[in-house]
This record gives C-alpha cells, sequence and structure tokens, in this order.
C-alpha cells in the first residue's frame, strides 16, 4: 500500500474510532479506554495507537465536537428571518450533535485550563443572534446574551441526557429546548 495510502486508511480508521468513542461516551460517560475500543471493534493497542490516553481521546472528541457545533451554526443560517426562528434552526441543527456536547459539557478536564478557541468562536455566533433579537425587541434585553448562549447550552446537554434515558422524546428535542428557552427570554408587553 503506498505512503498516502496508509494515511488516508489511518485517518478513515481515526475517524470511526473517534464516532464510535462518541457514541458510547455519550451513554456511558465512565467508559473504559479497554470498553472505547471493544466499541470501536479493535484492540486496546490499537486504540493506543490513535490516543495516548484518555485526555488526548477527550481532546479529539473535542475538536469533532466543535467541528459538528460550526457545521451546524452554518447549517442555521443564524443571519436569516426572526432571531427566534434562527434560535430554533440552531437547536434543529445541534441535535444529532447534541449527545457528544452533553458529554463534552460534563467533561471538567476541558474547562480547568484555557479552553480551545473553537468554543469561543461557537460562543460569539450565537450571542450574535441573542444580540440581534434584542435590538429587534424580540428578546429580553435584561438577559445578556452570554448568559442566554450559556442557558442553551445547558439545556442542549439536560435534553440530550433526558432524551437518551427516554424521558424526552427525541422527537420534543427541539421544541422542549426553544420553548423554555424563548419563553423565558420573549420581551413581555409594558403594562
Amino acid at each position: 500500500m503506498s505512503h498516502m495510502g496508509y494515511a488516508r486508511l489511518m485517518a478513515l480508521d481515526r475517524e470511526h474510532v473517534l464516532r464510535s468513542a462518541a457514541a458510547l461516551l455519550t451513554r456511558k460517560s465512565t467508559a473504559t479506554m479497554d470498553e472505547v475500543a471493544k466499541a470501536a471493534g479493535i484492540s486496546r493497542a490499537t486504540l493506543h495507537r490513535h490516543f495516548a490516553g484518555r485526555d488526548a481521546l477527550v481532546r479529539a472528541l473535542e475538536a469533532l465536537g466543535i467541528a459538528e457545533c460550526e457545521a451546524a451554526l452554518t447549517r442555521a443560517r443564524l443571519d436569516d428571518g426572526s432571531a427566534s426562528d434562527a434560535v430554533r434552526r440552531l437547536v434543529r441543527e445541534i441535535q444529532p450533535a447534541a449527545g457528544l456536547l452533553a458529554f463534552l459539557y460534563g467533561e471538567n478536564q476541558l474547562w480547568e485550563t484555557e479552553g480551545d478557541p473553537g468554543w469561543s468562536r461557537i460562543d460569539a455566533r450565537i450571542g450574535t443572534v441573542f444580540v440581534r433579537g434584542q435590538q429587534s425587541g424580540e428578546f429580553r434585553i435584561d438577559l445578556s446574551p452570554v448568559w442566554l448562549t450559556e442557558a442553551l447550552y445547558g439545556l442542549i446537554a439536560s435534553c440530550a441526557w433526558a432524551a437518551q434515558d427516554g424521558r424526552v422524546a427525541p422527537k420534543d428535542f427541539t421544541h422542549m429546548i426553544v420553548e423554555l428557552l424563548l419563553g423565558g427570554a420573549l420581551r413581555r408587553e409594558e403594562p
């Protein structure tokens, strides 16, 4: 096999391992590296060749989560239409990655140090939607865009966990999150 062919195979392999690890850790955040290897259908040694340890695996999953978020933000066309509709599209587009994001949300080592700049880019893109909604009079102005963004992350993670446990139907994911967030964020008419 050519060097390029081998490199492509390794990249494909790594992508498969990462997706398998994401699926397993989404369901069982305490899964061991042995369990991750088994879920990916590879040996522990092969897993170790891809990821030196759990921390390296989590960092790779973080990069995958950021990429998935950024792709969802792009698909959601955040600049189109009303800010409420943009938030609704965002939650719908992010749903396939919600389990992975919930897992990452609970991984303390990601937040103890200066994090990946990808999260700041995502925060800024989402925050802009909330600013736009405040400027248009759609959203309350006493809740900061930073807080609304954090609240959105918390709701996405909570709803992902509830859906995994069968306490929320996956088909209700977008409705549950958007209605709670926007119901609380909608500006009330002044009496």
